[in-house]
């Protein structure tokens, strides 16, 4: 046994790391809600503690991990990229990004490799949720949330923020913090708690649909239909919700118009006309960008860095992207909003097999381990890893908060559970 395992001053001194990591872990979730800069902060203390914790132990065994030294990979390529662009900030953000993944770690390795540890992770994400849940009924009964503020211009409830962001919170919550419970209720052969469940799981889905976030809402149906392909008895009560979601969007005109306006007319609008969407041009810029570096990528920032720069390819003339030259014929933004297309302008076609390898590891990971009937917290993080990862959306930047941090939290705490789950 090493020296630094035997000596009690370390191991005391490790208990206190782990006691700090733990309180750090419990706020995170409501910073995730109010501060990027903060929870980006408590991501790296954590991460810290976490080093910390390993010397004084020296135990260096999650080195070992095949995921971990495929992200290791990922960062050395977006490093690699981001030098060879020659813009600092680029290679500054490059060499900050394996903080993301040390956090990962720190989850599945120290902070979370107990059933309590769990439990205590999901009521808070369970108590996080029911109080968005909350906001967002305020606002839509009285006009305003606990802060006075109203409805978004476009008609979409905020719950607790200033800007548009519950449905995307919502959907992040949803299935860590409402569904373990719902389907533990599911479960029960007693009608009271089968009608709880129910009654649990159509408050979160109708919230949803009031909310009128577009991409969140869709999300959410994706991931119930996941949750019942792979949990039987999930089927009557999600066949039950999609009936009532259909009457509430069908009620939508009279109870909540700028909803529907929003979440039915204009979706519908983009989905018939997506090339000439906001979206659709995004794409098409990014895809460009991609064409024309495919192997070393734009750095970290390169979306933002070089969208206005005129893209001449012809590398993908076949879907009419050739020359695009202003911006009344492309899409720029400080990202693609896509994780792929971004992780392709940043560190070229290597990086994003590099990505795309290491989602498909997480997913392995937690499949290989699903158990919806005795394990139902570890099914729902499968769950939403699967949402996160999915690759056909609009999302937010990757790599910044508050975004990185749920990705990051999920799969840390979907690993931690599944090699709980093969261990026993």
């Amino acid at each position: 046994m090493p020296l630094a395992v035997s000596s009690p001053f370390r191991i005391k001194l490790a208990g206190y790391l782990t006691a700090a990591g733990l309180v750090c872990l419990s706020i995170f979730p409501f910073f995730l809600f109010y501060s990027r800069a903060l929870s980006d902060t408590f991501a790296s203390i954590i991460g810290g503690l976490f080093l910390l914790h390993s010397v004084l132990l020296q135990d260096w065994q999650w080195i070992k991990q095949p995921w971990l030294k495929l992200a290791a990979l990922f960062c050395g390529l977006c490093l690699l990229s981001s030098m060879h662009v020659g813009i600092t900030g680029e290679w500054v953000q490059a060499l900050c990004l394996p903080r993301l993944f040390l956090f990962c770690v720190a989850l599945q390795c120290w902070l979370l490799t107990t059933k309590a540890q769990r439990m205590w992770l999901e009521r808070i994400c369970l108590l996080a949720s029911l109080w968005l849940i909350s906001q967002c009924w305020q606002q839509y009964l009285t006009g305003t949330n606990l802060m006075g503020m109203p409805r978004w211009g476009d008609g979409s409830l905020t719950g607790p923020f200033t800007k548009p962001r519950a449905g995307f919170t919502l959907l992040m919550l949803f299935f860590p913090g409402i569904m373990p419970s719902v389907l533990r209720l599911l479960r029960q052969n007693k009608l009271k708690y089968w009608v709880l469940g129910c009654a649990l799981l159509l408050l979160g889905v109708t919230t949803m649909v009031l909310i009128g976030q577009r991409m969140s809402c869709v999300l959410l149906f994706f991931g119930l239909s996941l949750t019942a392909f792979i949990f039987p008895r999930f089927r009557l009560p999600f066949g039950l919700i999609l009936a009532c979601a259909g009457g509430l969007i069908a009620c939508l005109p009279v109870i909540s118009p700028p909803v529907y306006a929003k979440l039915v007319l204009k979706f519908s609008n983009q989905l018939h006309h997506f090339a000439q969407s906001d979206y659709g041009k995004l794409f098409r810029s990014a895809i460009a960008m991609v064409a024309q570096h495919p192997w070393t990528g734009l750095g970290m920032d390169g979306f933002r860095n070089f969208c206005h720069v005129p893209i001449q390819t012809h590398a993908l003339s076949f879907l009419g992207i050739e020359t695009l030259t202003n911006d009344t014929d492309r899409g720029c933004n400080i990202h693609p909003h896509n994780y792929y297309l971004q992780v392709a302008t940043t560190a070229g076609l290597p990086g994003l097999v590099a990505f795309i390898g290491l989602a498909f590891q997480w997913v392995r990971i937690g499949w290989r381990a699903l158990d919806v009937e005795h394990h139902p917290q570890q099914a729902m993080l499968f769950v939403a890893c699967c949402i996160l990862l999915w690759p056909i959306t609009s999302t937010s930047a990757v790599f910044s908060f508050p975004t990185a941090g749920w990705i990051f939290m999920f799969v840390g705490w979907l690993i931690a559970a599944s090699s709980s789950q093969k261990r026993a």
